[in-house]
């Protein structure tokens, strides 16, 4: 037997005006029936609705799955093919490497747009690894406007903060531009090269290989971080609210589900 929801209690999982409600439930876009004059909601039906809300067309997932499949971490709120396009379409229009971190410096997209010299040094997973301790101190840094400051690679890095709520769980990195005074000297080049595990020659031939940006495009590149930073953290929390209300529909059918003595 399904339990009903009253419009006083889908409202405060659904967090909407009563009469939104009833124009819903009356122009038939809610799952609900009419026991008298009263509006009543299949909690079952509202549970699969809502589901509907987040999934494709061609898959909807039960409630339980779909709470159960997010953490809470970053990657977990963030569809990771939505961060991948956001962070490649960001890198090809500012001309700069973009990649996504959670707040230990693990990438939760793919480094986009990168420059040459990025890809050919970071080929073996301690190369990886040495690029997420640098990230984790960006993490680490107390300001919190963007700002450029050398990388590991001696080439000038950025990010802003994704927040969710009050807590910050992740970043927008930018990165592969050259400082004003490149290439590096020499001994500098090796020193790169033998932190990453490559050879020297490798870094020399792809030392050119980097985004040159004026000041001009620095201080775009600035401007605009904080935006799409801003719009993953709208994404983020606006899942999390939902996935709230699923929770808490789960709740509440479950403790009004009937016992077998009152079924």
């Amino acid at each position: 037997m399904t339990s009903l929801l009253t419009a006083k209690e889908l409202q405060a999982i659904l967090q909407v005006d009563r009469s939104t409600i009833y124009r819903m439930a009356e122009t038939g876009r809610l799952p609900a029936v009419k026991v008298g004059r009263q509006w009543r909601f299949p909690s079952e039906q509202i549970s699969n609705w809502l589901g509907a809300q987040t999934a494709t067309p061609s898959q909807t997932p039960e409630l339980g799955t779909l709470i159960q499949s997010v953490d809470g971490s970053l990657a977990g709120l963030l569809p990771r093919e939505y961060v991948d396009d956001m962070a490649e379409l960001l890198g090809q229009l500012l001309g700069v490497m973009v990649v996504v971190t959670d707040m230990d410096g693990r990438p939760i997209s793919e480094a986009a747009n990168p420059c040459g010299l990025f890809e050919a040094i970071n080929q073996t997973d301690d190369a990886v690894a040495r690029c997420v301790v640098s990230w984790k101190r960006l993490a680490d840094g107390v300001d919190l406007q963007p700002r450029f400051l050398p990388s590991h690679m001696g080439l000038l890095c950025a990010r802003s903060f994704v927040r969710v709520g009050s807590e910050l769980k992740g970043m927008v990195l930018v990165g592969g531009i050259a400082p004003d005074v490149w290439p590096p000297a020499a001994d500098e080049l090796e020193t790169i090269a033998e932190d990453f595990g490559v050879s020297p020659d490798l870094v020399k031939s792809h030392v050119h290989d980097v985004y040159r940006l004026d000041e001009t495009s620095r201080r775009k590149v600035l401007s605009y971080l904080p935006r799409m930073a801003q719009m993953l953290s709208q994404i983020a929390g606006e899942r999390t609210k939902h996935l709230a209300k699923l929770d808490a529909i789960a709740t509440l059918a479950g403790a009004v589900m009937p016992t077998k003595e009152n079924q």
